[in-house]
């Protein structure tokens, strides 16, 4: 299977997943140093500093939806993930003037984590600091971002949940 890239190109589903691979092996790897120097909490709270940093220069791409066009998010976030049907198998909840809920079943970077032996809170706790790339660009793009990560003895992965942000 197939996606095309932005040159027109198609790009073998499995060099995207290994791209993915890498994000997270290069997320895990950081966590870890982090974790060493500094302890645990603080290694989250500097992943997920790093992470939600990408997600506001992602952000820029949705900012002429904000702060209430939910179902234009829903169409140009979704239909900007490479391969997302494939490889992220989200469902969305709903989507109307007031809510965004999107459930994704499949997520690369937990599926990497979980190959590279990580599990329970561990995982959890990688899962929360990859996951606010997503705060970073719904809140950069002027919506209300509550999403949830993924927890132990929860199916699938995150819920990203966006509301209507506040006129400028």
């Amino acid at each position: 299977m197939s996606e095309t890239g932005p040159s027109g190109r198609m790009v073998p589903i499995e060099w995207l997943q290994g791209a993915f691979a890498m994000r997270a092996a290069a997320y895990a790897n950081m966590f870890d140093v982090l974790r060493e120097a500094f302890g645990t909490d603080r290694a989250v709270e500097i992943v997920s500093e790093a992470t939600r940093r990408m997600g506001v220069t992602m952000g820029a791409k949705f900012a002429d939806l904000g702060p209430a066009d939910l179902t234009g998010l829903k169409d140009r976030f979704l239909g900007g993930i490479p391969a997302g049907e494939v490889i992220f198998q989200p469902e969305v909840l709903r989507c109307d003037d007031e809510r965004l809920e999107i459930q994704f079943h499949r997520c690369p970077l937990k599926e990497a984590w979980v190959a590279m032996g990580r599990s329970g809170e561990e995982l959890e706790l990688l899962c929360k600091a990859g996951g606010a790339i997503d705060g970073g660009l719904f809140k950069a793009a002027g919506f209300v971002f509550k999403g949830e990560t993924w927890k132990p003895g929860q199916e699938g992965c995150c819920k990203l949940v966006v509301e209507p942000g506040t006129a400028a």
